[in-house]
């Protein structure tokens, strides 16, 4: 039987995009891959870079990282996988409203993180700070990611996907398409919303200490501050054709971010963890650059510095407790 819908639907998905999509959008066709390939006959090129990363290890790893708390007391915490599940909601939010392509954003949006380390923002410091002294070579987690697709996984994704990974964090220049841009900026809405409510679940900040002026520009809940910041994106985006925020509410969401910042992610509850979780790291990267015979087999051609990352990297924060456990506590002391 002729496979009539296979054989018409890159023409069909193409067709449909010039009259549905903006012209600043990311066409899907033709995609440019590092290794070519044959395209699939029911997906497009997005849409299978999107199922690569649900079906990756990577991904399904990141339901055992920390967001902001480790190991909290609670169901309701945010981990790496539901804070990247609500940054890609969001961000398909405002792609749709700007008639930009859903299909490149989804998969970005949800390979973001994929090389983000255990015990959140602490976790990548300090594995950034063991590379720099033993290797005089640093860790972003954002260049990990691309590493994860491109290498440890071999995803194969294409360039605006990667790009969009890649540069979804400050240091790495603009993301090449607006899609990318859109996921880099709501990454931030994202995170410092739900980190918010995860701070005043955990206690660790009370609804007084939130700066209140900030407050009043932003909304005094969650979906409140979401809501105001995704209609003043999309506004100042399709006005200006790029994607901007106004200057009242990118203020206030960066003056937000900064007290996050100084009070949550670096505060003195984080600070009270980051000393086990320095123990925890440093022994890691310390044992396996000594013993590098208990490494799992690797890319060919690795190093022991990109060995040593790779594998602490992957870790999830259970594992890499236990891991640590295992060599550092004598026997007769582990639980």
């Amino acid at each position: 039987m002729e496979a009539s819908v296979a054989s018409s639907f890159a023409d069909r998905i193409a067709r449909a995009e010039e009259i549905a999509l903006s012209p600043l959008a990311t066409r899907s066709y033709p995609a440019a891959r590092q290794v070519p390939e044959r395209e699939c006959g029911l997906r497009t090129p997005f849409q299978r870079d999107r199922d690569r990363i649900v079906h990756s290890k990577a991904f399904r790893r990141l339901k055992h990282k920390t967001q902001v708390f480790v190991a909290p007391e609670g169901d309701h915490y945010r981990t790496r996988l539901t804070h990247t599940l609500e940054a890609t909601q969001v961000s398909r939010t405002v792609a749709r409203a700007l008639r930009l392509n859903e299909d490149l954003l989804e998969a970005i949006g949800l390979g973001h993180d994929l090389g983000h380390p255990a015990f959140g923002h602490i976790g990548e410091e300090v594995l950034d700070r063991c590379g720099r002294e033993r290797f005089g070579r640093g860790f972003r987690h954002n260049e990990h990611s691309l590493r994860v697709v491109d290498v440890l996984e071999g995803l194969n994704l294409s360039t605006p996907v990667r790009d969009g990974i890649l540069r979804h964090s400050s240091g790495t220049g603009e993301p090449a398409t607006l899609e990318g841009k859109i996921v880099r900026l709501v990454d931030r809405i994202a995170y410092i919303n739900h980190d918010i409510d995860d701070a005043l679940r955990a206690g660790v900040i009370v609804s007084a200490d939130l700066p209140s002026r900030e407050i009043e520009v932003l909304g005094d809940s969650g979906p409140r501050r979401i809501d105001r910041l995704v209609h003043d994106l999309v506004e100042h985006s399709e006005r200006a054709g790029d994607v901007l925020q106004g200057d009242e509410v990118g203020g206030a969401m960066l003056a937000l971010r900064s007290f996050m910042f100084q009070r949550v992610y670096m505060g003195d509850t984080a600070r009270q963890e980051h000393a086990r979780i320095e123990r925890v790291m440093r022994g890691l990267f310390d044992w396996f650059c000594e013993h590098p015979d208990e490494l799992p087999e690797s890319v060919p051609d690795a190093s022991l510095a990109e060995r040593v990352t790779d594998y602490i990297a992957g870790m999830t924060d259970r594992f890499a407790t236990r891991a640590w456990t295992e060599r550092a506590v004598p026997q007769g002391f582990a639980v």
